[in-house]
């Protein structure tokens, strides 16, 4: 989804107004919404890393080795990967600690998540603490699977 309705907010390019720009993700149902796990806003890259071919990352290799990792991984644990998990999977396999279920619980209430959504949180979290290599989830895996989905919320 763009960020805005000519796709470049953040820009010099864009002229969108606030209005215009709630406007256009309104249009987007909170049902659809919940079935994206993963809301991020991907800057541009400056022209000239573009054109020289430079990046700020890890190689592609790379991260494919970490996914596949993850992958057997999720595989041994639980026999598919984690985003095919049912939801008495995610409660057997995605356990939280006393504070970070407190930290779930808020930011269900304050963003208005569904029941949905909270599944959708655990299950990357679950992803996140994989490509980490930790076999528990820690309130950092927490936090930054809630940043994916607070990223587009309105």
């Amino acid at each position: 989804m763009n960020p805005c309705p000519c796709g470049f907010q953040g820009s010099d390019r864009c002229r969108c107004t606030p209005d215009q720009i709630r406007r256009y993700r309104d249009k987007i149902s909170g049902p659809l919404l919940d079935r994206i796990d993963l809301q991020v806003d991907v800057p541009n890259i400056p022209s000239d890393k573009l054109v020289e071919g430079k990046t700020d990352g890890d190689s592609s290799n790379t991260v494919y080795q970490r996914v596949q990792t993850a992958r057997q991984r999720q595989l041994g644990r639980a026999g598919k990967i984690n985003a095919k998990m049912s939801s008495r999977e995610v409660v057997k396999y995605c356990v939280l600690s006393e504070p970070q279920k407190a930290l779930l619980h808020r930011a269900i209430t304050q963003l208005g998540l569904s029941a949905r959504a909270f599944h959708r949180i655990l299950k990357v979290t679950r992803t996140i603490a994989d490509l980490d290599d930790s076999a528990t989830l820690n309130i950092d895996h927490l936090t930054e699977a809630l940043g994916y989905r607070i990223t587009l919320s309105r």
